[in-house]
């Protein structure tokens, strides 16, 4: 344990930090427990194949708004959310167990929403809600999931793997998900100013999208299993970029150069951000919620997947030694920064 020397705030430490103190005073005892806490999902062997277990938490007023965030949205993002972390270990999402703790403010139709919400994003991946919990709350509503699913011993792919000189690629665009949420928060607060004035959203269409409905990637993992890819190290991208590039490098002891021109950021999500006054690569890095996947190939596969949609080759693998760094469209060298988290 730390040495009492005073209150240490949880917003000094942050999150990342604050997970991997905690993690320290365990360690794993059975041997069905083949990886704990350092990856996406717990990894458990169970006879031939391998289990991926993850858990999320959602707690109103802190990961969502329902002044703009819709319920049925909310379930579909509460399995969307959790699938993504099973897809960012090359597994196949295939059951979840959500708690709900609702407040006197719910009722039964609102719950229903809700469930709607989970029934067709389910549906849409062939996931079985095997578990249902419903308790009271006083602090509005929270939202507790876990998802089981499964991987193949020889295709289970960790953060840990990458190697100097691989290939650093990602899915999709990114920042689009937190654009999104920067134009929805600034109508809400434009209707806090004036409720009789109705939101304008027309034209955010897919960065709004991304916020309420997010998809995980588990088109990408097929695409990869058909061209005969096996990544070498791979991670969920929840956090922004630059929180999962460095989480891949130190769990590999590694360095990266990733840049910035081969960031993949849609136009819309650009034009917005250009909109509200913000750097797109800024946002790019370390806007949370993409639910994309950053893997590391091997650069023999690179003739494999240069034809692959939606897949962008960013940057490569270096020694350890040579840092974790951006190289920008002037060419500088900037060196690669998560952003932590702040306590409510």
């Amino acid at each position: 344990m730390l040495e009492n020397k005073g209150r240490l705030e949880v917003s000094q430490m942050g999150k990342e930090e604050l997970i991997k103190h905690l993690g320290e005073f365990f360690q794993l005892s059975n041997a069905s427990s083949l990886s704990g806490i350092e990856n996406d999902a717990s990894v458990l062997k169970m006879g031939d194949q391998l289990t991926l277990t993850t858990s999320t938490l959602a707690i109103e007023n802190v990961h969502f708004n329902l002044g703009y965030f819709p319920l049925k949205h909310l379930g579909y993002k509460t399995v969307a959310a959790a699938a993504a972390d099973i897809v960012g270990m090359n597994g196949t999402p295939s059951q979840i167990r959500i708690n709900i703790g609702a407040s006197n403010r719910f009722s039964v139709e609102a719950l229903e929403e809700f469930t709607a919400g989970v029934k067709f994003c389910c549906e849409r991946y062939g996931i079985d809600l095997v578990g249902l919990n419903i308790t009271s709350s006083n602090t509005g509503l929270i939202i507790g999931a876990q998802m089981i699913g499964t991987v193949k011993e020889k295709e289970l792919v960790q953060r840990k793997g990458a190697a100097e000189n691989e290939l650093i690629c990602v899915s999709g665009d990114l920042g689009a998900a937190y654009t999104g949420l920067l134009i929805l928060n600034r109508e809400m607060q434009v209707f806090a100013v004036n409720p009789t004035q109705q939101p304008d959203l027309e034209g955010y269409s897919y960065i709004i999208e991304r916020q309420l409905k997010p998809e995980p990637r588990v088109d990408v993992i097929e695409d990869l299993k058909k061209a005969g890819i096996l990544p070498t190290s791979m991670i969920n991208v929840k956090n922004g970029l630059a929180n999962a590039l460095l989480h891949l490098c130190q769990q590999s002891d590694c360095g990266c150069t990733i840049y910035e021109e081969k960031l993949p950021v849609d136009l819309l999500t650009f034009d917005t951000l250009k909109e509200l006054k913000i750097v797109a690569t800024t946002i790019a890095l370390n806007g949370g919620e993409d639910y994309e996947v950053l893997f590391t190939i091997k650069q023999e596969d690179y003739e494999k997947i240069k034809n692959l949609k939606e897949i962008s080759v960013i940057g490569h693998i270096t020694a350890a030694s040579a840092g974790k760094n951006l190289v920008t469209n002037d060419q500088k060298l900037i060196e690669l920064q998560a952003q932590g988290f702040q306590a409510e």
